[in-house]
């Protein structure tokens, strides 16, 4: 999908630097993956705390099973 953004040529240049990346396209794409792989991860954190487990629950009868 081709997309035209007016972004920052010193940050981008300066992204392609620290992650080695020979193209600003592959700087911007890594970019994008770190930025969502943090947001999933701040999702989970905010789960912590908030999901009830049965104490009753033995995961090995399901091991059991075959």
């Amino acid at each position: 999908m081709a997309t035209n953004l007016a972004l920052d040529d010193k940050l981008i240049i300066k992204a392609q630097k620290l992650g080695n990346h020979p193209s600003k396209k592959e700087a911007v794409s890594a970019a994008l993956r770190e930025y969502i792989q943090a947001r999933e991860q701040i999702k989970i954190f905010e789960s912590f705390g908030k999901i009830t487990f049965d104490s009753k629950y033995d995961y090995k009868v399901q091991r059991s099973k075959k």
